[in-house]
This record gives C-alpha cells, structure tokens and sequence, in this order.
C-alpha cells in the first residue's frame, strides 16, 4: 500500500510540474482578431511564420506580416 501512495504522489508532483512550464499566450492580429495558444509561439525564420498550438489543441501557422502583439497572460 506504501508504494502505491508513493507513486500516487510522484504522479502528481510530476503533472504539476508540467503544468507550470506552459504559460497562455494571446496573439493579436493587424485586423483585431485575438488567438490564446496554450505556451508562447515559434518563430520560423526561414518561412516567417509563427507557428503554435491553439487551446483546442489545433497546431495553427500565422504569417508575421499579420501579428500585431505577442503577450502572455
């Protein structure tokens, strides 16, 4: 029964600790819309997009020419 609890509570630790590393982001674009993506995006340089992962857990590619703000929240 101890081991169990044991693992039990390293499972726990461990999620948690997954789940402070994403930080919400909002992405504003040149016409107003907002976009919140789960962490912060990535920059490609080579194509010039930023590429990120929506709440929904969709995997969204924007031009920069069309952001205006990158905040987190």
């Amino acid at each position: 029964m101890t081991q169990r609890t044991i693992a039990t509570f390293m499972l726990a630790l461990g999620l948690a600790t997954l789940a402070g590393c994403a930080s919400p982001t909002v992405i504003t674009l040149n016409d107003g819309r907002e976009i919140q993506a789960v962490d912060s995006p990535k920059f490609d340089k080579d194509s010039g997009f930023y590429e990120f992962e929506q709440l929904d857990g969709k995997q969204t590619r924007i031009n920069k020419d069309q952001v205006r703000t990158v905040k987190e929240l």
